[in-house]
């Protein structure tokens, strides 16, 4: 491991994954500091047989960012569900998250799921039960939401202990019922704030009047309401880190041996040859500044960091993305060392400019958002299948580029 390139980590919390020379993702974490973290498996593992198992097989590490430690927290458990990895034991079976749901039905109730299958509300996804399940326990007992399957004239045990809802009885009120949910909806959409001090005043008057044990149990609410509150405040989505995940998780084992995503490759951009070898370029520059440059080259799908290529972009002051990219390109090809195929970060703009300088290999582009792909047989542009392998590994040729772009663009900047 003593190999990995720790200092151009970031000390932003996130997701690490560590991967063994096929680029094949043996262990997935999170941390506070991506950094920290990662440096802490080069000591010495001294009696951790399972960290030394670990060292032995790790070659490369992918990182990817997020704001605070609970996003990256739920980003590792969809992850760790995803991928399986050997060395993580923990979240790897089923569903990771749970939600909590306001169901449509003609009587809708809360409810606590690990699919969003159901027509309703939905708030999480949590990461542990245990919280949500404590938040849906308070918000059941405060708003008496619990219903009944009897039916007894005079209500239930329950209803007279003011906890189930009243269903049971004959004249069941609904609309008061209905009435409390939204208000338990509202709690957990509204003022987390307003929430979190009822909950406060609340534990300080079983506290004055010595009925400890109930003090004890709506502390252990509010403790659970603070996690859960944070974890809605992160607004996340599955999705939320789809272009960084593709990259981070990008299928680096050999693909010659694969001969069907080469052919894949190869037909999907209609190529003379197999693209077993490939370039990737991307500009980047900050405020229309310091515009430096990067190309990659990948080698039967593993990175060729031989080949690894950084530039400052020395016929320019101003953005021009593309005249930077056709200085970039003339100087790595001065010396003729050419791939099967060159791949751009951007669009048909870009594919335009780099086709005028007439080099005799292929050449595409790849635009974010819509992932659309231009050539010169697909001039308007071809939609890209995230869900097939070689779309997948093209996207994360393109996004590796772009990072390592971006790196380079720090360093550089820092340096003045």
């Amino acid at each position: 491991m003593k190999h990995l390139h720790i200092k151009t980590l970031p000390l932003s919390p996130g997701v690490y994954l560590f991967k063994d020379d096929q680029g094949r993702i043996v262990y997935i974490g999170k941390a506070t500091s991506l950094r920290t973290r990662v440096k802490s498996y080069l000591q010495e593992p001294k009696d951790d047989l399972k960290l030394k198992a670990l060292q032995a097989v790790v070659h490369d590490v992918s990182v990817i960012t997020t704001p605070t430690e609970t996003e990256a927290a739920l980003l590792e458990a969809q992850l760790i569900q995803e991928h399986q990895p050997k060395f993580n034991t923990l979240l790897k079976d089923g569903q990771p998250f749970v939600y909590l749901l306001f169901t449509e039905e003609t009587l809708p109730t809360l409810k606590i799921v690990r699919t969003k299958k159901t027509k309703g509300r939905y708030f999480g996804p949590f990461l542990y039960k245990s919280d949500a399940r404590s938040v849906y326990e308070y918000l059941a007992t405060t708003f008496r939401l619990k219903l009944c399957t009897s039916k007894i004239p005079q209500g239930c045990l329950d209803y007279h202990l003011d906890i189930c809802a009243g269903s049971c009885r004959d004249d069941f009120d609904k609309d008061a019922y209905l009435t409390r949910l939204e208000l338990a909806r509202e709690a957990l959409q509204g003022n987390t704030e307003q929430f979190t001090q009822t909950l406060r005043n609340k534990i300080k008057v079983h506290n004055d009047a010595l009925a400890f044990e109930k003090a004890q149990k709506l502390n252990t609410y509010l403790q659970d309401s603070v996690t859960i509150f944070a974890t809605l405040e992160t607004k996340y989505h599955e999705q939320t880190y789809r272009h960084e995940t593709i990259r981070a998780t990008a299928p680096t084992s050999n693909i010659v041996e694969n001969e069907t995503t080469v052919e894949h490759l190869q037909a999907l951009l209609d190529l003379p040859q197999p693209p077993r070898i490939i370039d990737c370029f991307d500009i980047s520059h900050f405020q229309s500044t310091s515009l430096v440059g990067s190309c990659v080259r990948f080698a039967n799908g593993i990175p060729d960091k031989n080949k690894f290529r950084r530039f400052k972009i020395k016929s320019l002051t101003q953005q021009n993305d593309y005249a930077a990219l056709q200085e970039i390109v003339q100087r790595r090809y001065k010396n003729n060392d050419l791939p099967d195929l060159i791949l751009i970060d951007g669009g048909k703009g870009q594919l335009n400019a780099i086709l005028k300088l007439n080099i005799s290999r292929p050449c595409i582009s790849l635009a974010k958002r819509e992932e659309r792909v231009f050539s010169e047989r697909h001039p308007e542009g071809k939609l890209l299948d995230i869900h097939e392998q070689a779309e997948k590994l093209l996207i994360a040729l393109r996004d590796y580029a772009h990072h390592f772009a971006i790196t380079y663009h720090r360093l550089h900047r820092n340096a003045h």
